[in-house]
């Protein structure tokens, strides 16, 4: 019976728990516009602008998201974000995510 729960419980557990699904080498080819105020491997030189690498990928695929829908506004951020498409965004949050 505990087996039987623990693997009930399991399943669950990763069916509730979204898929990460981007592709780190496409989100790394599109993050040359993002490398000159986040750096190449998202860590910014200047204390203006945050570091992006090691974010969590669903926090980072939200926070793009919302500049680009304009739910969170900010000038700088929101040409830069603007054509991006969800696939883009997903695979800009696997990079940064994958970074150290």
């Amino acid at each position: 019976m505990k087996s039987f729960l623990f693997a009930l419980v399991s399943v669950l557990f990763l069916a509730s728990t979204p898929a990460l699904a981007g592709d780190v080498e496409a989100g790394k080819a599109k993050s040359a516009i993002c490398a000159s105020c986040h750096g190449p491997t998202g860590i910014s030189m200047s204390p203006l602008w945050p570091n992006l690498a090691g974010q969590k990928e669903q926090y980072l695929i939200k926070q793009i998201k919302a500049f680009r829908d304009g739910t969170r506004q900010d000038p700088m951020m929101a040409p830069m974000v603007a054509a991006l498409t969800d696939t883009d965004i997903e695979n800009l949050a696997a990079y940064y995510s994958s970074q150290k």
